[in-house]
C-alpha cells in the first residue's frame, strides 16, 4: 500500500492510501457494481500483457504497511545501491566514446531514446489522429493584481478511424490581458475549474499567482482526459482510439507517454496564438505528473524547462537504487499502465533492474541542454521517492549537458536540505516540505527567468 497526496495549486487536499480500491473509486464514482467492473477490466488487461511479455507473476512491490518486514521498503543508504554500475549516457552501444555534440545528437542520443521505448515507456503508435482546439469559454478578471484572461480549452480528437472512442483534452491557461509573446508555465494537474480560484497554502499564494505576477501566461492539462490514470483504461482514451479497442502489445505506449503526447498538442495550439511564446513553455508535474513532466521533457524538444517535483520511479530516481518505491510497485496490476509491457520483465526473475539497458539519468540527459530542475522534499515527507536517487540521476546526467556547452549540478556529493545546486543548466533542490512542489515554485520561476526567459 501507498500514499498518495493531492495537490490543488500549492494547498494538501487530501491523503489516502493509494490503492487499487482506492483507484477505482477514482473511475468508478463509489458505486460498487462499477467498481468491480472495473477490477475486472484492469485484471483482465494485466493477464493479457503477463502473457504477452512472457511473466507469469512479477516481484511484490514495497509494501510500507505490511506486518511482514521484509516487504518494507528500504531507507539505509548503506545497502541502497546494490547495482552500482550504471549505463554511461556517453559511450555508445558499439562501445565508442561520444566526443561531440554531433556525435551525441546523430548517434547516441536516437540509441537512448529506442531503448526507452522499447523497454520502458513504449512508442507512440504512426497513426495517432490529429486535434482540433476549440475555445469552449473565456472570461476577464481581475487577479494577481493584473487584469487578466481565463481561456478554457477543449482539444477534440479526430475519431473518424474508431468512433465508438471519444477523446477531448481538457486544458486552461490564464494570462494578463492586452500581451504577446508570453512565456507559459503548464503544469499537469486536476479538473478544469478556475485557475484564479486554486486553493493554497495559508500565507503562501498559488503558483498560477506566481506566475501571472511576472507577466506570464499559467497552463493546465488534464491527463486523465487524455488518457485515464488506470489499468482499465487502456482501452480508452488516446490509447484505446489508437488501437481500436484492444490491448496494447509490450512496445505499445503508457500512460506517461500519453500525457506527454497530449501536451504536445496543447503546445501546438499555443503556436498558432501570439499571444504565447511556444519557445518558451515549461512544464510542471508532481509525484505521476512529476514522472509525466520528465517523461515528456525527453521526447518533446519544444518544452523549453521542466519543473520535475517528487518523480520517484519511472521518474528522475533511478532503477538500480533500492529505495522507497521499487519497480515491482510501478509493474504491479495498479501502475503498470504507465509504462509498457516490457518493463514488466524487469520485476520478474531472472531479470533484476541491473538488466535495464537504461536508466533514469539518461531519460535526465535527453533533456539537454534544455533547463531541467529536479525538486525533491524533505527525508521524512518525501523519502518514498528516493530522493537522494533523484539527485545521484542529476549528477549522472551532468556530463551530457557539459559536453553541450552547460553546467550540471556540478558534484556527487548530495546537497542537503534547502541547500539547491542552482547555478547550471539542470539543477537539482531538496525543499524543507513533503511530496509537493510548492516550496521549489519561487526558485524554479527565478531558474526559469534566468535560463529561459532572459536568455
Amino acid at each position: 500500500m501507498k500514499t498518495i497526496t493531492f495537490f490543488f495549486g500549492t494547498m494538501l487536499i487530501a491523503c489516502i492510501p493509494f490503492t487499487a480500491n482506492a483507484q477505482f473509486m477514482m473511475f468508478g464514482g463509489g458505486n460498487p457494481a462499477r467498481q468491480d467492473s472495473l477490477r475486472k477490466i484492469a485484471a483482465a488487461d494485466y493477464a493479457d500483457m503477463l502473457a504477452k511479455v512472457g511473466v507469469s507473476q512479477p516481484r511484490e512491490g514495497r509494501q510500507p504497511n505490511s506486518q511482514d518486514e521484509s516487504k518494507h521498503p528500504n531507507y539505509d543508504e548503506l545497502i541502497a545501491n546494490p547495482y552500482p554500475f550504471y549505463p554511461d549516457p556517453l559511450v555508445t552501444e558499439s562501445g565508442k566514446k561520444v566526443t561531440s555534440a554531433k556525435m551525441w545528437n546523430k548517434v547516441r542520443r536516437p540509441e537512448i531514446v529506442r531503448l526507452f521505448e522499447d523497454n520502458v515507456y513504449g512508442r507512440i503508435p504512426a497513426n495517432v489522429p490529429g486535434v482540433k482546439w476549440e475555445v469552449t469559454n473565456e472570461e476577464k478578471k481581475e487577479f494577481a493584481g493584473k487584469q487578466v484572461v481565463v481561456r478554457y480549452l477543449k482539444g477534440v480528437v479526430d475519431n473518424s478511424s474508431y468512433p465508438a472512442i471519444t477523446v477531448e483534452i481538457q486544458a486552461n491557461v490564464v494570462y494578463p490581458e492586452g500581451k504577446q509573446n508570453l512565456p507559459v508555465i503548464i503544469e499537469f494537474g486536476f479538473g478544469g475549474g478556475d485557475p484564479t480560484r486554486s486553493f493554497s497554502r495559508a500565507g503562501s499564494v498559488s503558483w498560477q499567482q506566481m506566475v501571472i505576477e511576472r507577466g506570464w501566461a499559467a497552463a493546465t492539462i488534464n491527463p486523465s482526459s487524455i488518457q485515464a490514470d488506470a489499468g482499465s483504461g487502456l482501452t480508452n482514451g488516446i490509447i484505446g482510439l489508437c488501437n481500436k479497442g484492444e490491448h496494447r502489445q509490450p512496445t505499445d505506449w503508457g500512460s506517461l507517454r500519453a500525457w506527454g503526447w497530449g501536451l504536445s498538442r496543447l503546445i501546438d495550439y499555443f503556436e498558432t496564438d501570439k499571444t504565447f511564446d511556444a519557445t518558451k513553455c515549461a512544464i510542471e508535474g508532481v509525484s505521476r505528473y512529476g514522472k509525466a513532466s520528465l517523461v515528456a521533457m525527453a521526447f518533446e524538444p519544444r518544452i523549453a524547462a521542466g519543473f520535475i517535483a517528487s518523480s520517484g520511479k519511472a521518474g528522475a530516481a533511478g532503477w538500480r537504487r533500492d529505495c522507497g518505491e521499487s519497480i515491482g510497485n510501478i509493474v504491479s496490476n495498479e501502475e503498470y499502465h504507465w509504462v509498457c509491457g516490457n518493463l514488466i520483465k524487469y520485476g520478474a526473475d531472472p531479470l533484476t533492474e541491473n538488466d535495464i539497458p537504461v536508466d533514469q539519468h539518461e531519460l535526465i540527459a535527453l533533456c539537454a541542454p534544455r533547463a531541467c530542475f529536479i525538486s525533491t522534499g524533505s527525508w521524512s515527507g518525501d523519502k518514498w521517492q528516493d530522493v537522494v536517487g533523484s539527485f545521484i540521476s542529476a549528477s549522472k546526467a551532468s556530463p551530457v549537458y557539459e559536453l553541450l556547452g552547460y553546467k550540471g549540478v556540478g558534484t556527487d556529493l548530495f546537497p542537503g536540505m534547502d541547500n539547491g545546486l542552482m547555478d547550471g543548466r539542470l539543477t537539482y533542490r531538496q525543499h524543507h516540505g513533503g511530496h509537493e512542489a510548492g516550496p521549489n515554485w519561487p526558485f524554479f520561476l527565478d531558474f526559469f527567468e534566468r535560463e529561459v526567459v532572459g536568455r
